[in-house]
């Protein structure tokens, strides 16, 4: 984890596309073809790797969900999560 912050830029082209530096697709781990995802807040902007960003994200929302619902054990959360998978699985798109 990067604890500096990386400070660089990027010139807009008359299409108003930029070039990624290579510093930032390297900490974003970002590859050709890959996605970036935009925040911005007043006149801030974030830009992240989505899948990490998602990640993130739900970790904060699940923060307490197992003590919320007593789930102890690893056991416990992986017979739930079963039991959620048969249920999906048997129920059927209504035509």
């Amino acid at each position: 984890m990067q604890t500096t912050p990386l400070i660089a830029t990027a010139q807009v082209m008359p299409d108003f596309q930029i070039i990624l530096p290579k510093a930032v697709q390297e900490v974003l781990g970002v590859t050709e073809g890959g996605q970036i995802l935009w925040i911005v807040q007043e006149n801030t902007v974030q830009i992240v790797n989505p899948a990490l960003y998602a990640m993130q994200v739900f970790q904060t929302e699940m923060a307490g969900e197992a003590e919320r619902t007593k789930l102890v054990t690893d056991d416990e959360g992986i017979a739930l999560v079963q039991e959620l998978r048969k249920n999906a699985g048997s129920m059927t798109p209504s035509k």
